[in-house]
């Protein structure tokens, strides 16, 4: 959706503009917000912000091809990161943030109203935020998409703790967990937990803690709330913007939203 809209979105900005990305992850989608600037200033600069070097690496890897993009990446956590962007607006120059992939989805209601309301202090009136929500859907088809047969997913849960495992000298024996999704109705979001399978005790040196754990009883890893359409704008309202445009796909419905800074 990004590479057919991405100068329909682009469209309405003002430039002389920077763009910052909140966890920029490979910017595989990102290049084409930036190449649709291209025509529009001579050179845009891009700030992709991730606490992960690796990362950072991978997105400079795939936007190099673009010659009219100026790439500085801040390893840096989302808020930090973006205060820095701002430090360094030059005089007339506007700020588009990017907050791609539906990431807004992890953070529950409240928590969400709150960490935007920080991005808007960032911002100056007139600025952008473009945000992907991801948008409800039936209970049916959300629950195998997070929890593939070929368990692609779990791989990814499980993954976590063999990073705690690597990062951190805990001793998570992974076989003992499993991989599970909730559905929570009232909240309207997915949950992915990792099911202890035993009785046990868990230690994580470096973190000097111990966790014991009954057969049964799990970890919450992630959580992804789910949107309608029609409380995206009122987000925006309550933390400072306005929806100006809305771009939905409807097969798998998924919505990219322009935000202006009011």
């Amino acid at each position: 959706m990004l590479r057919e809209h991405a100068a329909e979105m682009v469209r309405s900005i003002k430039t002389p503009v920077l763009v910052a990305e909140l966890g920029s992850g490979n910017a595989h989608n990102t290049r084409w917000i930036l190449e649709a600037l291209t025509p529009r200033q001579r050179t845009t600069r891009y700030f992709p912000i991730d606490i992960s070097a690796a990362a950072l690496e991978r997105a400079g890897q795939e936007l190099e091809r673009i010659g009219t993009v100026s790439i500085v990446g801040l390893e840096r956590e989302y808020l930090d990161g973006l205060a820095e962007v701002a430090t360094r607006r030059r005089p007339g120059e506007g700020l588009l943030v990017l907050f791609l992939g539906g990431t807004i989805g992890n953070f529950d209601r409240p928590a969400a109203d709150r960490f935007l309301q920080r991005v808007r202090e960032t911002q100056n009136r007139g600025d952008r935020l473009l945000i992907s929500t991801d948008l409800e859907k039936p209970e049916s088809a959300l629950i195998p998409a997070y929890d593939d047969p070929v368990g692609v997913t779990a791989a990814f849960n499980l993954n976590l703790l063999a990073r705690l495992n690597r990062e951190l000298d805990a001793d998570f024996d992974l076989s003992r967990f499993e991989h599970t999704v909730r559905y929570d109705r009232r909240e309207r979001r997915i949950e992915m937990h990792l099911r202890s399978q035993v009785d046990q005790v868990v230690r994580v040196a470096r973190a000097g803690v111990s966790v014991r754990l009954a057969a049964g009883e799990t970890i919450w890893t992630e959580s992804s709330h789910k949107y309608s359409v029609g409380e995206i704008g009122d987000m925006a309202r309550r933390t400072g913007y306005r929806l100006e445009a809305q771009w939905i796909d409807r097969e798998w419905p998924f919505a990219q939203n322009l935000w202006m800074a009011d």
